[in-house]
């Protein structure tokens, strides 16, 4: 009779080992995390923190598209326990490492109306994926 136990662990640890190797995500806060190294299929989270009632925004420049794939638009949290109007929070985007290639994530932060005027803050991290 055939002893299916046998087989199941084989299985298991065959599957294991694939989704070792499988890429997950990268969380980058800072631009001294910067360049990054990211592998086809792997997650990008970008935090970088925003205050949207002082006018500033962050705007993307460059979204290294030829390598990137944005899963969304930006998305903005409040700390749980700032709750006052005016405090800080953070801005938040996904985007996929979509083929191998070089790219550049470029943000740059400030009020959209005002042209003329430098960017308070900028982001600007070159991306490379295997």
């Amino acid at each position: 009779m055939f002893n299916a136990h046998r087989l199941l662990l084989p299985l298991g640890l065959a599957l294991l080992s694939a989704c070792a190797h499988q890429p997950g995500s990268l969380t980058v806060q800072k631009q001294s995390q910067c360049p990054l190294r990211l592998y086809s299929g792997q997650q990008l989270v970008l935090i970088l923190p925003s205050n949207p009632t002082t006018g500033f925004r962050w705007v993307i420049r460059d979204a290294a598209a030829s390598v990137l794939s944005s899963q969304g638009p930006e998305v903005y949290s409040n700390p749980e326990d700032a709750g006052l109007v005016g405090s800080a929070g953070q801005s938040t985007w996904l985007f996929n490492a979509k083929q191998a290639g070089e790219g550049r994530l470029l943000l740059t932060y400030q009020r959209p109306w005002e042209v003329e005027v430098a960017p308070a803050k900028s982001f600007d991290c070159p991306i490379r994926v295997k």
